[in-house]
């Protein structure tokens, strides 16, 4: 009996509140005994385990586990005592910690719920559907058991609401990311990205952290109707820095500018003599601009459209008109090509003369009386 005393007044008198520390004994499916050195085994029902839905309390902990616990209830014959209470108050402090200092940190995700995600923090975290990513997800279920980096971006504790972001991380990260390669670009300087999207105007290529814009012009050495006649959506690309506004967060790039443009290696595509088919592409008064390859242009001079004397080349010849060109000169530097027309007009009437000149051998006729004033009109 004196024995039985001792043990009693050894034992420790808790209130409510208290705080104390206990190891797991018993898990039952609603609730966990635990030793906290009380005259009876502390209870923690399954709904004080967690701040988050527990099924059964052997998910939350393991018989043998030492725990920090609150004093919830106590009686001669009952002690309650809650795990959640301890779990939300460090939460709470560590949470109004890192939302000051705008801390970044990671937790995983319990639970996918309409409008969100949930986090286990020590307490019931929510990420809003608008603040997981920084763009449209549809369907969240495979977020489920996934670990995020996150920040706390709003808190209020007597409403026990915590929201939290993964956007806002992302976001940072992408802002850094951007600083990074703006001041990494030089102009000049050629690079290589991805394809991001396609606008009228041309197409926004992706260099690891900024957009800089491809212009519809500088997409080809060729005109272009669209953008997606020469690129499309992710494609890499290589493009060279054309300028960069680091203030505007503003960058021209240029696709043409790192492919051979349409003079390149000209002279072994055509050579002096050789005829080609054309299209007058531009009238001045010297002379038409004649189209012979994609980008290249070469100039029939107005002494070089027809053998009669002309005034002006619209005359002869109209915008849109197919040709056919002898070539001149050829001059990949300056970007030149020498055409002619009238030299075709001449080469076509000598082969009309020897062929004449042969059939008058064996015929009776002379030359004259077989192509009459045309002969004279191309000796003169």
């Amino acid at each position: 009996m004196d024995e039985m005393n001792q043990e009693v007044s050894g034992m420790q008198e808790f209130s409510a509140g208290d705080i104390v520390t206990g190891k797991v004994v018993k898990i039952e499916e609603k609730q966990v005994l635990v030793d906290v050195g009380y005259k009876v085994e502390g209870i923690v029902p399954i709904s004080e385990l967690s701040s988050l839905h527990v099924e059964k309390a052997s998910d939350a902990v393991s018989e043998g586990d030492e725990l920090t616990l609150q004093v919830k209830k106590v009686e001669d014959d009952e002690i309650v005592l809650s795990k959640r209470a301890v779990d939300a108050d460090k939460a709470w402090e560590d949470l109004e910690a890192k939302y000051e200092s705008g801390e970044i940190f990671e937790a995983e995700v319990k639970d996918v719920v309409k409008g969100g995600l949930v986090v286990d923090i020590g307490l019931r975290g929510f990420i809003p559907a608008s603040l997981v990513e920084t763009y449209y997800v549809e369907d969240f279920e495979d977020y489920k058991g996934k670990t995020l980096t996150l920040k706390v971006v709003e808190l209020d504790r007597e409403q026990n609401r915590v929201i939290l972001s993964h956007r806002a991380v992302v976001e940072e990260e992408e802002s850094a990311k951007k600083h990074e390669v703006l001041q990494s670009l030089e102009e000049g300087q050629v690079v290589e990205g991805t394809v991001q999207r396609l606008t009228d105007f041309g197409a926004f290529v992706n260099l690891g952290g900024i957009d800089g814009l491809v212009h519809i012009s500088q997409l080809s050495h060729q005109h272009v109707e669209k953008a997606s006649d020469v690129v499309e959506e992710g494609q890499r690309v290589e493009v060279k820095v054309l300028s960069v506004d680091r203030d505007n967060e503003r960058i021209s790039l240029s696709l043409k500018a790192t492919q051979p443009g349409p003079w390149h290696d000209i002279q072994n595509k055509v050579s002096q003599g050789e005829v080609l088919n054309g299209t007058v592409k531009r009238l001045v008064s010297f002379g038409a601009f004649v189209e012979v390859f994609p980008g290249v242009e070469g100039l029939v001079h107005i002494s070089q459209i027809s053998n009669r004397h002309i005034g002006t080349p619209d005359e002869v010849l109209d915008e849109g008109q197919q040709v056919e060109v002898k070539v001149l000169d050829v001059d990949e530097n300056a970007k030149r090509l020498s055409l002619s027309m009238k030299e075709l007009e001449r080469d076509e009437a000598r082969e009309e003369i020897q062929q004449y000149e042969k059939e008058e051998d064996n015929s009776g006729f002379s030359l004259s009386d077989m192509i009459g004033d045309k002969l004279d009109k191309y000796k003169k």
